[in-house]
C-alpha cells in the first residue's frame, strides 16, 4: 500500500480511469451536508490566494483508495476506487463547471487546461468511455456523462430543464449530478462576478487575474491523500479500518499535547499549569455536542474557532483547528511563554462559558438566551474581542442590545445570513482598532448598506411585521421569544410580578382553520382553495387577505400549555374567556376588552405591539 498527499487536479492529470465498482452505491451527496461544505473549503483558498495569503496551511480535502486493475494494452490504465468515489465524482463536476464558467466568460485557456482534469486524450481503444476520467457506477453514468459532456451551462438546463406535475406548486428534482453541477457553477458565478447587491472580492482585478490566482490553489493548496494498493493489499480490509468508528481525537486533544510540549521544551512547569489553566477544558462541558450549522461539534471546537477568529479577525474552518492554531502561534508567535497562552485560552475560555451561559445573575445572560434562541455563532469573535479588550458589563449589555437589534430586525425581514461571517469579521477587525464600546459596534453595524448585511430601518421592519407570514421567517421559540420580551412591556408598577415555570405555547387569535369554523365579516363562508378560482372572485381575493393577516404578529399571542382544538377554533368570545382563564400574561390583558375579532382587531393590534417592538429593538 502507498499512500501519499498530493495537489487535487494531480490525481487527475494522469491518463486514467477511475472506476466506480458496480457494488458501490450510486451518487448520493447534497448541497447541505456535502456540495456546501466543499465549495467553503475551496472559495476560502481561493479568497486566500487573490488576497495574496499563498503561504497558508494547505487544505486537504479527505482521502481516495484506489485499486490497481490489470489493463489491457492499448486500453487507458484502470484503478478501482475502493473509498473516496463520491467525493473524486463531486470534484469532476465541480472541474466541469469550473471549465463551463471560465468558457462562458472567454477564458478559454483557462476551460481548456480544465478539460485536461475532466477528460482523457490522446489515443483510445473505446473513446468513448475511455474519454472519462471518472466512470461512476451504472445507474450514474448517463447524468455523469451529460455533465462532462454538455459544455455550458445554458445547455445542460436544456438536457435537464426544471418541470413540474399538474397542479404541483414545487418543481420535480433533477438528477443529483446536474443539481451538484448548477450549485457549483452558481457559486462560482457568485465568486467571481458578485452579485446585484454585493460586488466580487477584490473586484479591481481583472477576472482573468483572479481566475489564475485561484487555479493556483486549486493546484497547489488544495490536497487529497491518494492510497494505492498493491496486488497483495485486502482491499476490503482496508475500506472498513479507514471506516471504522473509533473515539476520535478532538482538535482540544491534540491542542492540549502541543501546548504542554512545548512547556516541557521550555522548562516550563507543566503539572502546575495544566492544573492551574486547562484542567477546566478537561471538563465533560467542553466534550458536550451542540448544533453548529449543519452538524453537531463538541464544545471545545466552537470554542476554540471562534478564539482563533477573534484574534486573526478572519474565518477559521473548523475541519482544521488544530493546524490553523499551530500555524498561529507559530508564525505570529503572540505569546512570550506558553503560560501567557495557556493564560489566554483560560480567560477566553470562560468568556465562552458566559456566552453559551443562559444564566439570570449574569449579565450576558440575556444575550446568551437570544444567541442560543435564534441559532447564531458567528457574532462570538466580535464578542470574545470585546471581553478580551477588558469590556465592562454596562457596556456589554448596551452591545448586546445593539446586536439583538440588528439581528432580530434581519431575521423578522427574511434576510439572508449568509454575510454574517464577512459582516461579524469586519466588527472584530473595528473593536480590536478602534476599541471595545458599544458605540463601536453600533457605528460598525450602521453604516452597513448592502442589500446582503444592511440593518433593517423602520420601515421595512414594519411592513414586515405588519404583513409578513411570521412563521416564513421565523421558528416556534424565536416567536415566544419576540412575544415574551413584548409581553414585558405590558408591566406598569401596579403589575404583579409573574414568574413563568411552564412552557409557553403560540396560540393564533384566530384560527389558521378559520374558513371551517368562522365566517367573513359580511357574514359568507370563505374559500376553502381560494387559487383555484379566478383571481379576481371576491370571495376568493377576502379569503386570501384574511389568512394572509392571520399569519401576522398582531393574531398571535402566548398561553401557557395549549388550548383544545374546539376551543382554539371555536367562536371569539368561547375563545377570549378561555385565554383570560389560563393566562395571566400582560400580553393578553386587553384582550378582554375585544368584542369581536376580524381583520381590523389584528390590524389594531399588530400595530400596537410594532410600536413596542421599535422601541425595544431600535435601530441605530
Amino acid at each position: 500500500m502507498d499512500a501519499n498527499a498530493i495537489a487535487l487536479l494531480d490525481i487527475f492529470e494522469k491518463k486514467m480511469r477511475l472506476e466506480v465498482p458496480m457494488f458501490q452505491r450510486q451518487y448520493v451527496w447534497k448541497q447541505e451536508h456535502q456540495w456546501a461544505p466543499l465549495w467553503e473549503d475551496i472559495s476560502r483558498k481561493f479568497v486566500e490566494f487573490i488576497e495574496g495569503r499563498t503561504d497558508a496551511p494547505v487544505h486537504f480535502l479527505g482521502a481516495m483508495v484506489l485499486d490497481q486493475r490489470q489493463t489491457q494494452t492499448g486500453r487507458v490504465e484502470r484503478r478501482s476506487v475502493i473509498d473516496g468515489q463520491q467525493r473524486l465524482t463531486t470534484l469532476q463536476i465541480f472541474l466541469a463547471s469550473f471549465r463551463d464558467f471560465c468558457r462562458c466568460e472567454g477564458l478559454y485557456d483557462f476551460a481548456e487546461e480544465c478539460n485536461k482534469y475532466t477528460v482523457n486524450t490522446g489515443r483510445m481503444a473505446e473513446p468513448e468511455v475511455e474519454k472519462y476520467k471518472v466512470w461512476p457506477t451504472l445507474s450514474d453514468r448517463q447524468q455523469f456523462i451529460d455533465v462532462v459532456d454538455a459544455g455550458s451551462r445554458d445547455a445542460l438546463e436544456k438536457l435537464h430543464p426544471l418541470t413540474r406535475r399538474k397542479y404541483s406548486r414545487k418543481f420535480e428534482p433533477r438528477p443529483r449530478m446536474v443539481e451538484a453541477y448548477f450549485f457549483f457553477y452558481d457559486s462560482l458565478a457568485e465568486f467571481f462576478k458578485g452579485n446585484p447587491s454585493e460586488p466580487p472580492l477584490a473586484a479591481d482585478k481583472p477576472l482573468t487575474d483572479r481566475v489564475e490566482e485561484c487555479f493556483e490553489a486549486l493546484k497547489t493548496a488544495l490536497k487529497v491523500v491518494a492510497i494505492d494498493l498493491d496486488r497483495d493489499d485486502d482491499a476490503q480490509v482496508i475500506f472498513e479500518t479507514l471506516n471504522a468508528r473509533g473515539e476520535p481525537l478532538l482538535p482540544a486533544d491534540l491542542l492540549r499535547n502541543f501546548i504542554f510540549l512545548r512547556a516541557a521544551r521550555q522548562n516550563e512547569e507543566q503539572e502546575a499549569l495544566y492544573k492551574k489553566y486547562w484542567a477546566a477544558f478537561d471538563e465533560p462541558f467542553w466534550r458536550q455536542e451542540v448544533v453548529q450549522g449543519r452538524l453537531m461539534r463538541p464544545r471545545s471546537d466552537l470554542f476554540i474557532q471562534h478564539f482563533l477568529a477573534s484574534k486573526q479577525a478572519r474565518d477559521i474552518p473548523i475541519k482544521h483547528l488544530f493546524v490553523e492554531y499551530k500555524y498561529w502561534v507559530e508564525r505570529s508567535t503572540p505569546y512570550k511563554t506558553v503560560e501567557a497562552e495557556l493564560a489566554a485560552l483560560a480567560k477566553q475560555g470562560n468568556d465562552f462559558r458566559r456566552l453559551v451561559g443562559r444564566s439570570d445573575a449574569d449579565a450576558l445572560g440575556p444575550l446568551a438566551h437570544f444567541l442560543e434562541t435564534f441559532d447564531i455563532s458567528t457574532v462570538f469573535p466580535p464578542l470574545l474581542a470585546m471581553l478580551d479588550l477588558g469590556a465592562s458589563d454596562d457596556e456589554m449589555r448596551e452591545a448586546a442590545r445593539v446586536l439583538e437589534s440588528y439581528l432580530l430586525r434581519r431575521t423578522v425581514c427574511g434576510s439572508d445570513t449568509k454575510a454574517y461571517n464577512r459582516v461579524f469579521m469586519g466588527l472584530t477587525r473595528a473593536i480590536r482598532r478602534d476599541g471595545a464600546t458599544a458605540a463601536v459596534v453600533r457605528s460598525h453595524l450602521a453604516g452597513l448598506q448592502s442589500a446582503t448585511d444592511a440593518w433593517p430601518s423602520d420601515e421595512r421592519f414594519t411592513e414586515a411585521w405588519m404583513t409578513g407570514h411570521a412563521y416564513s421567517a421565523l421558528n416556534n421559540g424565536r416567536i415566544v421569544y419576540i412575544l415574551s420580551k413584548l409581553s414585558e412591556t405590558y408591566r406598569n408598577s401596579k403589575t404583579e410580578q409573574l414568574k413563568v415555570t411552564g412552557q409557553l405555547t403560540v396560540e393564533h387569535l384566530m384560527p389558521q382553520a378559520w374558513v371551517a369554523h368562522w365566517l367573513l365579516s359580511d357574514g359568507s363562508r370563505g374559500v376553502d382553495n381560494p387559487w383555484s378560482v379566478p383571481a379576481d372572485d371576491p370571495q376568493a381575493l377576502a379569503t386570501r387577505a384574511r389568512s394572509a393577516i392571520v399569519q401576522t404578529f398582531g393574531n398571535l399571542t402566548l398561553i401557557t400549555g395549549s388550548l383544545n382544538s374546539s376551543i382554539s377554533n371555536g367562536a371569539w368570545a368561547t375563545k377570549r374567556a378561555a385565554i383570560e382563564a389560563n393566562s395571566l400574561l400582560p400580553i393578553n390583558l386587553q384582550l378582554r376588552s375585544a368584542e369581536t375579532w376580524d381583520e381590523g382587531a389584528i390590524e389594531r393590534r399588530g400595530r400596537d405591539l410594532l410600536s413596542r417592538a421599535l422601541e425595544l429593538w431600535p435601530r441605530g
